[in-house]
Parts: structure tokens; C-alpha cells; sequence
């Protein structure tokens, strides 16, 4: 079962579901979330791509027990409001023995694109998976 992060709930990201190399996880922005021109802040989205992104990897096998993103790519097509709910679906497209790499598509209602993403990540999988080899 996937724990919380502090980040996630000062955010108020929660899981929607999960399944084997995709996680969806969403976010209601709050008024303190906004940037000058009343959008939400474009780092809180980035905030909720990296989240959604990083617990899609807790989906694979073996398992991964940690992972840090180490790159992030993050393209804006609409501003996303404030009060609106925002819908991020992370996708693993490659994961090796240490690093592991993932897209991501976060919505607004509607389906309304907001942005797309992409990352790297290091990760560790359980006990004994890294021991083998020095090669990913």
C-alpha cells in the first residue's frame, strides 16, 4: 500500500488508482496555489507530474522501494484554475535496475490537457535486485 508523502498532503494530492506501470493521482489547487495572473502556479503542476510519475513506478516488478527524480520536463498547453481538479496520469515507459524513465499527461476537466511531462528517475528496487550488476 502506497504511504503519503508530507508533500502530498500539504499539496492534498491523493491516489485515484494504480495499476501495473500507470498511477493517477489528483489535486484541487487552493487560492494559495496561484501564481500573479490567478492560474495555478505552474510549479505546483510540476509538483503533481513528478508525484504521479514517481508512484507509477511503486506499480512495477520487483518493486521499487525508492526513487528520486533527477530530470523533469514539463511542457505547459493550458492554464489550469484554481478550484478545478486536476487529473495526472504517470506512465513508466522504460525502468531498469537503477534508473527508470516515465511520461505523464495531467488534465483538466474535460480531459482538458494542462500539461505533459517526462522524467528520470534513480531508483532501488527490493533487496537483492541491484546486487548483480553495476549495469542498468
Amino acid at each position: 500500500m502506497h504511504v503519503s508523502s508530507p508533500a502530498w498532503k500539504w499539496l492534498g494530492i491523493a491516489d485515484v488508482s494504480a495499476e501495473e506501470g500507470v498511477a493517477v493521482v489528483e489535486m484541487t489547487p487552493t487560492g494559495d496555489m496561484a501564481n500573479t495572473a490567478g492560474f495555478v502556479h505552474g510549479g505546483m503542476i510540476g509538483a503533481l507530474a513528478d508525484s504521479a510519475m514517481g508512484r507509477s513506478l511503486r506499480t512495477i516488478k520487483p518493486e521499487v522501494v525508492r526513487s528520486m527524480s533527477f530530470d523533469l520536463k514539463l511542457s505547459f498547453i493550458s492554464a489550469a484554475k484554481v478550484g478545478e481538479t486536476l487529473r495526472a496520469t504517470g506512465r513508466v515507459v522504460h525502468a531498469g535496475r537503477r534508473t527508470a524513465v516515465t511520461e505523464c499527461r495531467v488534465e483538466g476537466p474535460g480531459q482538458r490537457l494542462v500539461a505533459t511531462a517526462s522524467g528520470t528517475f534513480a531508483i532501488t528496487r527490493e533487496k537483492g535486485i541491484t546486487e548483480s550488476s553495476n549495469a542498468d
